[in-house]
């Protein structure tokens, strides 16, 4: 198989690698770049467990993306949330609302709630249900990680306000 060198900003860090034509972006994550963080779920896109930021607020599905279709952009993992040894405020809200349980879900819902509070910064239950869906959670029943959501967008606006 042939392959082709792509750069790409992995939380912050500007790296280089060599893949294949048929790599995606959760095996070279993994394999290539050593980011165990971004969870290998089902491979098919059916349970959110590889969900990445792209280029700062786009939640993506990383089983699904060729990776040679990254050269050039900017991915962020759960890993590359926290700043300064803070917790960013969505990954400390799954932790006060207990939002976490085997935590195998939790760095795909942790980057998909990102997403949600870029586009919607105060969502109903509803928008916060809506904008989950296609991440698979085993343990939760859903009940804590909407409301760690919900405290995530408080979280937010008060680090907002406080700016």
């Amino acid at each position: 198989m042939k392959k082709c060198e792509i750069t790409l900003t992995v939380n912050g860090e500007q790296l280089t690698t060599m893949v294949a034509a048929n790599q995606t972006l959760l095996e070279v994550l993994r394999e290539n770049l050593g980011m165990t963080e971004t969870k290998y779920g089902c491979g098919t896109g059916e349970c959110g467990a590889c969900t990445v930021l792209l280029d700062g607020t786009k939640p993506i599905l990383s089983c699904l993306t060729l990776a040679a279709a990254m050269d050039g952009r900017h991915i962020t993992t759960a890993a590359g949330l926290a700043r300064d040894g803070q917790l960013h405020p969505v990954q400390q809200a799954f932790v006060d609302e207990s939002g976490i349980q085997c935590g195998f879900c939790t760095p795909g819902m942790v980057m998909k709630t990102v997403g949600i509070l870029a586009r919607t910064p105060n969502p109903s239950d509803e928008e916060i249900r809506h904008g989950l869906e296609g991440n698979i959670c085993r343990c939760t029943g859903y009940a804590k990680i909407v409301s760690s959501v919900k405290r995530a967008a408080e979280l937010m606006a008060d680090q907002s306000a406080a700016e």
